[in-house]
C-alpha cells in the first residue's frame, strides 16, 4: 500500500513545493524587473497608429534662433489667434502664459485672447486637493484662463523608481485630469462633434466629478485605483510619432495652417534647457527622451483609442507562477541536465514570447518577473538535491559494478582452470579410443559403434572447451598474436584432411579449388581455427550425399577463402545476429546439430586481429557461403 501511495506524495510534495514558492514571491512586487520586461515588450511589439485627431507644436531652436529670446506674450497671441482661426478644436498649452514675456497690456490682451476661444486651456503639471479647485487659477491678468490638471507621473519612488514615465493620472480624489475630459470628446472618430459649446465649455476641468463632467473612470480602459487616484498606463508610441510643427512656422506664417482643423493641438518646449520638458519613456531611458508635448499626445491618443494596456490580475500571475514553478521542479528531477537546461530556456522564452503576443494583440500585460524568478529559484534549490541523489546513484553503481568485475573475474579465472583440467582427461579419452579402435583384436559391430559415439562426443566437448578457452582470452584480453609466414592453401588442406573422418561419416565430398598462393603472415593456429569452424559448420549443417566447395585466391591485395555448403541456409532477418556471442540460428536449435554459438563469433574475431574482414552470403534452401579476406601486407 505504502508504495502504491509514494509516487502520489511525490507528486504532491512538489506542488506543494511549488505553491510555497509562488506563495513567498508574491510577497514581493519586483516592480523594477517587471517593467525592464515590459519596456522590452513595448520595444519589440509594433507601434499603435495614430488616429490624426492630435497635432503638436513646439517652441524649438529654430524659434528662439529666429527671435533671439523665448517667446512674447504677444508672440502667443499671435498663434493663438491663427489656430483659432484654422478652426482647431481644442488648444492646449504646456506653457504657462504667465510666464510669458511682456507689457501689462500685452498679457492683458494675450489673457483676452485665450479666454475668447472656446476650448483653450492652460495644463499645469499639478493636482489639487478636493476642494481647492482654484488651486490651478493663474495669476491676474489671466485668473480667467482656463487651467487644467495634467500631471506626469514619474517612477521616482514608487514601482519601478528608474525614472521612467509609464502612466498616466487621469483624477485625483474624485477630480479628473484634463485626459479623460478631452479624450472623451474624440471617442469613436469624433461622434460627440454634436455636443453644444456650452457643454464643451464644461469640459474644462473647473466641475467635480459628481456626474457633471462627463467622466467615469468605467469609460476607459486599465483603469487602476492608486492612492486615491485613478492611473492608467500610457500605449507609448516612439519617439518622433507625433511630428511636431515649430512655433516659429506658425507665427511667420510659413506653414498652411488648416491641418489643425477639428485637431487637438498641443503646445510646448523643445529647446533642452530643462528636464521639466522631457520624459524617460519604456523606449529610451535618455534625459531627454521624449518631450512633455508628446508625451501628452500618447496620453490622449490611448485614451481617445481606449488602448490602454492592462494589467492581469494577481491571481493569474500567481497561477502562472505555479504552474511554472510545479514544471521547473519536475524538470530539475527528472530531466538530464542538457535536456533540463534546454527545456527551462525554451520555457523562458515561450512564456516572454507569449507575453509580447498577449500586449500586442490583446492589451493585456501579463507579469514575467514572478515566473522567471521562480525558475531560478526552484532550479538552483533542487540542484544541490540532484546532485546528492546523483552522487549515491554514481556511488551505488560503483558498487555494483566492482562487484560484478569481481564475479567476471571469479567466473573467467573459474572456467580458465576448468576447461585446463578438462583438456587433459578428453586427451586421454581420445588416446584411448584411438589405441581401441587400431588395436590387431577385430571388434564387434557394436564395440565399433560405441568407440565411434565416444570419439565424436569428446571431439565434441574437446570443441566446447576450447571455444570457452578461447572466449576468456578475448575477454580478458590475453590473445596476443604470434605472426609467422604460411600458406594459407596448406592449412586448407591440413583441415579439410582433419574433418575428412567427419565428412565421410555423411558421405560428404569436400572439393577444394585453390589458386597457388604467396606465403603471408599470420598467427597459423588463429587461422586454422577459423578455417576448421568454417568448414565443420559447413559438413554439420550441409545433408548428406552433397558437396562443399573451398576455394582460394588473391584479389585486390587480399587473400580470398570462401567455403559454400548446399545446407538449409540462414533466414534473412538472423544474418545481422549470427556472429554474435553465443547466437545460434532458429534452424540449428531445432536440429541434433550440437554447437556453443562460439565458433563463428570467435572465427569473426580472429580475422578482424589480422585487420581481415569476414562475411556471409547465403539463400534459404540453397546453402550458405562464408568468406574470409585476409591483407596480404
Amino acid at each position: 500500500m505504502a508504495k502504491k501511495w509514494k509516487p502520489a506524495l511525490v507528486h504532491l510534495s512538489r506542488a506543494l513545493f511549488a505553491a510555497a514558492i509562488t506563495a513567498i514571491l508574491a510577497q514581493f512586487p519586483f516592480d523594477y524587473i517587471e517593467s525592464f520586461t515590459y519596456d522590452l515588450r513595448v520595444r519589440v511589439t509594433p507601434p499603435p497608429t495614430p488616429s490624426g485627431h492630435i497635432e503638436t507644436i513646439v517652441v524649438d531652436f529654430a524659434t528662439m534662433k529666429e527671435l533671439g529670446r523665448a517667446p512674447s506674450a504677444n508672440d502667443f497671441r499671435l498663434v493663438l489667434e491663427k489656430l483659432s482661426h484654422a478652426g482647431a478644436d481644442t488648444i492646449i498649452s504646456l506653457i504657462n502664459l504667465s510666464e510669458t514675456v511682456g507689457s501689462n497690456d500685452e498679457s492683458r490682451m494675450l489673457a483676452s485672447t485665450a479666454i475668447g476661444i472656446p476650448r483653450f486651456m492652460v495644463a499645469l503639471d499639478d493636482v489639487p486637493l478636493e476642494g481647492e479647485q482654484d488651486a490651478l487659477k493663474l495669476p491676474t491678468p489671466f485668473e480667467k484662463v482656463p487651467a487644467v490638471s495634467a500631471p506626469v507621473p514619474i517612477d521616482r519612488n514608487i514601482f519601478a523608481r528608474d525614472d521612467v514615465t509609464r502612466r498616466m493620472m487621469l483624477a485625483y480624489q474624485g477630480l479628473p485630469t484634463m485626459y479623460p475630459l478631452i479624450a472623451a470628446r474624440f471617442r469613436d472618430d469624433l461622434k460627440s462633434k454634436a455636443i453644444s459649446t456650452n457643454a464643451a465649455h464644461e469640459t474644462t476641468g473647473h466641475e467635480s466629478a459628481d456626474g457633471k463632467s462627463g467622466y467615469n473612470s468605467n469609460d476607459f480602459r486599465g483603469v487602476f485605483d492608486y492612492l486615491k487616484s485613478d492611473q492608467a498606463f500610457v500605449k507609448f508610441a516612439p519617439t518622433g510619432t507625433y511630428q511636431a510643427t515649430s512655433f516659429l512656422s506658425i507665427l511667420n506664417g510659413t506653414i498652411d495652417t488648416s491641418r489643425f482643423k477639428n485637431k487637438i493641438v498641443i503646445i510646448g518646449r523643445d529647446i533642452q534647457t530643462t528636464s521639466r520638458d522631457y520624459v524617460r519613456t519604456p523606449f529610451s531611458r535618455d534625459i531627454v527622451a521624449m518631450t512633455i508635448v508628446e508625451l501628452a499626445a500618447n496620453s490622449l491618443e490611448t485614451l481617445i483609442q481606449n488602448t490602454a494596456p492592462k494589467r492581469a490580475p494577481d491571481w493569474i500571475n500567481s497561477v502562472i507562477t505555479g504552474i511554472i514553478s510545479y514544471f521547473t521542479v519536475i524538470v530539475v528531477l527528472t530531466a538530464t541536465p542538457t535536456t533540463g537546461l534546454l527545456l527551462l530556456g525554451s520555457t523562458l522564452g515561450m512564456y516572454f514570447l507569449i507575453s509580447v503576443l498577449t500586449l500586442w494583440l490583446g492589451g493585456y500585460w501579463i507579469g514575467v518577473a514572478h515566473p522567471f524568478i521562480a525558475i531560478f529559484i526552484c532550479y538552483y534549490f533542487f540542484i544541490p538535491y540532484r546532485l546528492i541523489i546523483e552522487n549515491r546513484r554514481s556511488w551505488e553503481y560503483y558498487q555494483k559494478n566492482k562487484l560484478l568485475t569481481q564475479v567476471e573475474e571469479l567466473k573467467t579465472n573459474f572456467l580458465s582452470m576448468m576447461s585446463h583440467d578438462l583438456k587433459t582427461p578428453i586427451a586421454r579419452i581420445q588416446g584411448m579410443a584411438d589405441v581401441v579402435r587400431g588395436d590387431s583384436n577385430p571388434l564387434s559391430p557394436r564395440q565399433k559403434e560405441a568407440i565411434d559415439t565416444l570419439k565424436r562426443s569428446s571431439d565434441e566437448l574437446l570443441e566446447f572447451v576450447s571455444g570457452i578457452l578461447s572466449l576468456g582470452r578475448i575477454e580478458s584480453k590475453a590473445i596476443q598474436l604470434h605472426m609467422h609466414s604460411k600458406d594459407v592453401n596448406a592449412l586448407v588442406r591440413e583441415v579439410s584432411a582433419k574433418l575428412e573422418y567427419l565428412a565421410r561419416s555423411k558421405n560428404i565430398e569436400v572439393r577444394t579449388e585453390l589458386e597457388p598462393l604467396f606465403s603471408i603472415r599470420m598467427d597459423v593456429d588463429l587461422i586454422r581455427q577459423v578455417l576448421q569452424n568454417l568448414i565443420e559448420n559447413a559438413i554439420k549443417y550441409s545433408p548428406e550425399g552433397s558437396s562443399i566447395l573451398v576455394t582460394s585466391e588473391e584479389r585486390d591485395g587480399h587473400i580470398v577463402v570462401q567455403v559454400a555448403d548446399q545446407g538449409p541456409g540462414i533466414p534473412e532477418d538472423e544474418l545481422p545476429h549470427i556472429f554474435m556471442k553465443f547466437y545460434r540460428s532458429r534452424n540449428a536449435k531445432g536440429s541434433s546439430i550440437k554447437g556453443s554459438g562460439l565458433g563463428l563469433y570467435l572465427a569473426k574475431y580472429f580475422v578482424e586481429l589480422h585487420k581481415g574482414r569476414v562475411s556471409v552470403d547465403s539463400t534459404l534452401g540453397q546453402g550458405s557461403t562464408f568468406t574470409v579476406e585476409l591483407p596480404t601486407e
